[in-house]
């Protein structure tokens, strides 16, 4: 079988490299996700490309490249991008290399793949993080019966009765008026809370979900969402005949700047420690209060409950690769909280003027998809560094 090792940007010089790898639209990315068929065939003669109409809007897919072990199915790998559908342009990216300078390092004997493009395709082309349902997805992969579902129930309203508290400033019923004033009442919003419940508490209480205003942040829904059946269907597809699953998952947005954030469930029994050594990559917490923040409904929680409750025998390794944007610092905190705060209000109350609405348009922007040539040159570098930890950690590696 020939394995050809040319990656296709390796002439131009690296800004150029760079600039290239970030698509510009929905439409764009999903185009040149279609066309790595080929590259993907190059190994896997068995690849083939499949795709889900979402029923919101004619013309969205989730996409799909499916490639199954040659000869015997040991291991798989599944990438996936695009939960949070504006923080898919940042995935793009990233699985653009993942495609251009790994897949011919991998054993397709032994090996299947699974490279999901824009889970979330609504919230990727209108560049929100949720979709069409206003429905935070990594809020919504619940399991009936699991510690996921809150003692038996999903999708309970009565869920984070904290955030209900702050629900006056998190989500305020108004166009998003001027800079100064928005500011300032969300500032002393921010303020008084963290006051009365401490910094830690406030971001925590935002960031874990809520099930009861369907106009809210991080509403995790009222029921199974379209995006999240496709994607437990595709899991279980490939979970039911491989012994070994890995599963890489990008997001954007939280943590520092710099530094990629490899982000474990907090159902991994291995802890934090063991894996930067073992991944030898520097920065690896898990997604609880004590390291990040808890999630309810999250994505890769769901996957571990899945294979604890239905396929008990199988090994599993699954995290996320968290890009951070504006930082960790507590000012950093509250410029994140206020973007999406801001961004949340103009798409349900609108804006004062189109100043103001551009202008919490590209504050959102820079939260998920930042213009910046070093960050994104980073994130580039810090992914690889990841990547390569973890395939050979795994024993993806072929050579």
């Amino acid at each position: 079988m020939s394995r050809s090792r040319v990656n296709p940007l390796a002439r131009q010089g690296t800004a150029a490299r760079i600039a290239a790898l970030y698509p510009r639209s929905y439409d764009g990315s999903r185009a040149r996700f279609r066309q790595n068929l080929d590259r993907v065939q190059q190994f896997w003669p068995n690849a083939h490309l499949e795709s889900h109409r979402i029923s919101s809007e004619e013309g969205l897919t989730i996409d799909w490249i499916e490639s199954t072990a040659l000869e015997s199915c040991e291991r798989v790998l599944i990438f996936t991008i695009g939960e949070h559908g504006i923080e898919a342009y940042a995935g793009s990216a990233v699985l653009q290399v993942f495609i251009d300078e790994y897949i011919h390092r991998l054993q397709p004997e032994t090996t299947g793949m699974l490279l999901v493009h824009a889970i979330n395709p609504w919230g990727m082309k209108y560049r929100r993080r949720v979709n069409s349902q206003n429905v935070d997805l990594n809020r919504n992969f619940l399991l009936e019966g699991s510690d996921l579902a809150g003692a038996g129930k999903c999708y309970d309203p009565a869920f984070n009765p904290t955030y209900a508290e702050l629900n006056h400033w998190l989500n305020p019923p108004k166009p998003v008026s001027g800079w100064l004033l928005s500011n300032l009442s969300l500032l002393l919003g921010y303020l008084r809370s963290i006051l009365s419940r401490g910094s830690s508490q406030v971001q925590a209480t935002g960031l874990l979900g809520q099930y009861f205003d369907p106009r809210g942040l991080h509403y995790g829904g009222s029921d199974m969402q379209e995006e999240t059946k496709v994607l437990i269907d595709l899991y279980r597809g490939q979970i039911e005949p491989y012994r070994q699953i890995l599963v890489m998952d990008m997001h954007t947005g939280y943590g520092p700047r710099y530094q990629m954030s490899l982000v474990n469930s907090a159902l991994e029994v291995r802890d934090s420690s063991w894996f930067v050594r073992q991944l030898q990559y520097p920065l690896v917490v898990k997604a609880n209060s004590q390291e990040f923040y808890s999630i309810q409904g999250d994505m890769i929680d769901f996957i571990y409950s899945l294979v604890d409750q239905e396929y008990p025998d199988k090994g599993l390794y699954a995290t996320s690769f968290e890009f951070g944007t504006f930082g960790s610092s507590l000012l950093a905190s509250y410029r994140s909280m206020r973007a999406t705060v801001l961004e949340n209000q103009l798409h349900w109350h609108g804006a004062s003027s189109p100043g103001v609405k551009a202008w919490v348009r590209r504050e959102f922007e820079e939260l998920f998809f930042p213009e910046e040539e070093k960050w994104r040159a980073k994130a580039i570098s810090d992914a690889r560094q990841a990547i390569n930890g973890i395939l050979r950690a795994e024993g993806f590696f072929g050579d």
